[in-house]
């Protein structure tokens, strides 16, 4: 992705120091993005994941997350770094999805994608059930 900096030297700077919170302007974004798909933007309510930010480590890192629901599905974005966003949208536990990208590096695109891939997997899950 443009704008990133190779593996190794995110990596190394992530452990090295805490992931900053969410900004005004990153929360004013989340929330004006729901608002133009929804007509209203749902609670957004913030809290901390920990995750394993490299695939080669077990460290879990605490990472600032961001949480919803709307329409029986709950949406996750949690920041990895500096401007660095995973999302992910799920319905019950066992029903977890992605967006086929591992990581943002534009919180505008990351929420929109979120959005455009459960919108897309809510329609073909109602084909398939209206199908014979």
């Amino acid at each position: 992705m443009l704008g990133r900096f190779p593996r190794f030297a995110t990596q190394q700077w992530r452990s090295m120091s805490r992931i900053p919170d969410y900004s005004d302007s990153e929360l004013w974004l989340i929330r004006t993005t729901l608002e133009e798909r929804y007509g209203a933007a749902p609670e957004i309510q913030l809290a901390d994941t920990e995750m394993r930010l490299d695939r080669g480590s077990t460290e879990l890192v605490p990472c600032p997350t961001a949480y919803w629901e709307a329409d029986s599905c709950h949406f996750v974005i949690v920041k990895t770094g500096d401007r660095l966003y995973r999302c992910q949208f799920f319905y019950r536990i066992h029903q977890m999805f992605g967006t086929g990208i591992e990581e943002f590096d534009d919180l505008t695109e990351c929420i929109v994608t979120l959005l455009q891939v459960q919108a897309d997997h809510h329609v073909k899950e109602q084909k398939q059930r209206e199908a014979p």
